[in-house]
């Protein structure tokens, strides 16, 4: 027995130490198993914090708003996504949303884990996925970097990015970017899209009832939408306004009360189309593109802000009076700027008759022969090279032999009618005479009309030939409203410029336009040319034919300076104020030839239509000559001399100081109760007279 007793003392003694063994290899397994843990979990942590801060930036609509503020377009994409500050969400949605969806959401790290374990049993008692545990970071770092499928490999991206989130972001940063991330349907991503599309109303207007009713469509935007089921919306918006209640945010009776309001649903984007401008807006983005150097997704998503120069009431007008003016079946097509001459800032822009059947800019992209609305230019070169508005050529009709001695060109004028005499370049300009404009080109050469040109800032290619100075090569008339615009504002460099400023999604202004003045034009020339273009309205020029703008004479309300220019296949008319310059274009695509009279007039009937309305509530104002360097006298139109009391027309001419007429006009002295023998002797031997002549 003594035996026995001994040997199962052994066994039970073996037995313990051999659990005592296994305990203690168990525990310290499990040490080094949470050692591992823990060394792993560290080294998360320290990864995450050696990444710093994830960028919080999404896709974001990007918005263009006219010169006034008002919102012309956005980027379509098909998703509306604007950011708001959590200062700008009415704070019922923000309490509604915590409430439904993260109700520890201030106290825990990004992890509830009290909710998982609930999330765990709830799914092992019903065998399936019935309860969801993820936190507003952990929703938030999926809408920022993940896609939505049910990995595992996804689910620890989750939580990665949200431990991430949680070290860098306060819990505001967090809550504002969650809000302004998640999902709503019908393609409005954000509380501020989805606001504007379910109520039509900012996301800081929302009521108690909207806010509840709004926070429970990302669950399931399919179901619980109002305007896919407005029963399981109603219903979803109880559970939100009772566990409102549960959570303090609301009292009770508060809830009930919400519960029994009726709201009014919109369901639409209040910009869902492009309203304004779609050339312009075009132009904007090409601008982005290719001025600012902006990538195409950042444009497309990158939420910005756009501030553009567009004048929203003068490109109505340009479009009306456009519209108006062309026969809805001719197949004229038709472009159009206008710009303050000032700045450069492009205040309209009509690019064609109809952007949906046809987005190509003729405004911008389209190059056309621009007929003799190229003389001014001519003609500065001109007053630089010793010419004056009363510097005279004959109009008659020429045939030129060019330099080669074989080449014979003989440009005709408009219905092939010439003055068969002289004529001042004041009148040659304000009748539009082609002989007096080679004449000049040919006495100054060829160079110095191109010089002038790309002075202007004209990049398109000038051939070396004759015909320029009638408008042989192409321009675009964007260029061409520059061009004159620096005539208008006294010789001072522009650029067309679109945009004023540029801000990102957060705010942060990544561009604004600084302009600067350079002067590039000589001020009393560019003085002296815009008055020389104010012929073209002066029936005073009436010479062998009526001046060019003689059929608009009767609409004008104001001063203007401008020319205009046709060729076979082009029409144009460009004209401005002090602070305006319209430059308008019309013809074929193809560049057939316009063949019917009221085409023909197409482009000057819209520019005196839009320029009258665009400025009808501004002030009248005329052309001020600059300080010094011009000098004002009355010229006789048909000669160019000083007039005479006796003259019978006589027109106030601005001439560079120094280079105005010095002999008076004899053509009409009267005889009545003269001596013509006196009077002859008065008009060639007084020694001023002399003076003058010499001085010519």
């Amino acid at each position: 027995m003594a035996k026995e007793g001994i040997l199962v003392e052994l066994m039970t003694n073996h037995g313990f130490r051999k659990t005592i063994k296994y305990l203690r290899a168990f525990i310290i397994i499990s040490l080094i198993g949470f050692g591992c843990m823990m060394i792993v979990f560290l080294g998360i942590l320290g990864y995450a914090k050696i990444l710093g801060a994830p960028p919080l930036a999404v896709p974001q609509s990007t918005l263009f708003f006219a010169s006034d503020g008002t919102l012309i377009g956005e980027s379509n994409s098909g998703q509306k996504r604007y950011w708001v500050p959590l200062e700008e969400i009415s704070p019922d949605l923000i309490h509604a949303t915590i409430s439904i969806e993260d109700k520890n959401f201030y106290e825990h790290n990004g992890f509830d884990y009290k909710r998982i374990i609930g999330a765990i049993l709830a799914d092992v008692k019903a065998m399936a996925k019935v309860q969801g545990a993820s936190t507003i970071t952990q929703q938030y770092a999926r809408n920022l970097f993940l896609e939505h499928d049910k990995t595992w490999s996804r689910k620890l991206y989750e939580a990665f990015f949200a431990i991430r989130i949680e070290m860098n972001y306060s819990k505001e940063e967090i809550l504002e970017g969650y809000l302004n991330t998640i999902y709503y349907g019908n393609g409005a991503y954000g509380v501020q899209a989805a606001s504007q599309f379910y109520f039509g109303k900012n996301a800081s207007e929302l009521s108690l009832a909207e806010s509840s009713m709004l926070a429970g469509v990302p669950k399931g935007p399919g179901l619980y939408s109002p305007l896919e089921s407005l029963k399981n919306a109603t219903k979803r918006q109880a559970i939100i306004l009772n566990s409102m209640v549960e959570n303090g945010y609301i009292q009770k009776d508060t809830a009930e009360k919400t519960k029994e309001t009726p709201l009014t649903l919109v369901g639409k984007h209040p910009h869902k189309t492009v309203e304004a401008a779609p050339y312009f807006q075009d132009a904007v983005k090409n601008a982005l593109k290719n001025q600012l150097k902006l990538d195409e997704r950042t444009i497309a998503l990158g939420g910005l802000k756009v501030y553009t120069t567009l004048n929203l009431k003068q490109q109505e007008a340009a479009e009306k009076k456009i519209q108006e003016t062309i026969a809805s079946s001719s197949e004229i097509q038709v472009g159009l700027i206008a710009m303050d001459p000032k700045n450069g800032y492009v205040k309209a822009m009509v690019g064609g008759r109809d952007y949906e059947a046809s987005p190509f800019n003729r405004a911008v992209q389209a190059t056309r022969q621009p007929g003799s609305t190229i003389k001014p230019i001519l003609y500065y070169t001109a007053l630089n090279q010793g010419f004056t508005p009363s510097s005279t050529m004959r109009s008659e009709k020429t045939t030129f032999k060019l330099d080669d001695g074989h080449t014979d060109y003989a440009p005709q004028n408009f219905n092939n009618k010439y003055a068969d005499g002289e004529i001042t370049l004041a009148q040659a300009l304000a009748v539009s005479d082609n002989i007096y404009a080679v004449k000049t080109h040919l006495f100054m050469g060829a160079e110095a009309l191109i010089n002038t040109v790309k002075k202007l800032g004209i990049s398109t290619k000038m051939d070396s030939v004759p015909s320029l100075a009638l408008g042989t090569s192409g321009v675009r008339v964007i260029d061409m409203a520059n061009a004159y615009s620096q005539f208008a504002n006294g010789g001072k460099k522009v650029t067309p410029t679109l945009i004023t400023k540029v801000e990102d999604y957060n705010g942060k202004v990544i561009y604004e336009n600084n302009h600067e003045t350079e002067q590039v034009l000589d001020p009393a020339k560019a003085f002296v040319m815009t008055h020389l273009m104010t012929g073209m309205f002066d029936t005073k020029l009436n010479g062998y034919a009526k001046v060019t703008g003689n059929s608009l004479i009767d609409d004008i309300t104001r001063p203007y300076a401008g020319k205009s220019g046709s060729t076979e296949t082009d029409s144009w008319m460009i004209g401005f104020t002090p602070q305006l310059v319209t430059a308008v274009w019309a013809g074929h695509d193809v560049g057939k030839p316009i063949t019917l009279t009221a085409e023909k007039g197409y482009a000057k009937n819209i520019w005196v239509k839009f320029m009258e309305e665009a400025l009808k509530d501004k002030p009248i104002k005329g052309f001020n000559p600059p300080k010094e360097g011009v000098l004002g006298v009355y010229v006789n139109p048909e000669n160019g001399k000083l007039a005479s009391k006796d003259c019978p027309v006589r027109r106030f001419t601005y001439f560079v100081a120094g280079t105005e007429p010095t002999e008076y006009c004899t053509d009409h002295l009267k005889h009545e109760n003269h001596n013509p023998t006196k009077e002859k002797q008065e008009t060639k031997d007084p020694w001023y007279k002399k003076i003058f002549k010499w001085g010519a």
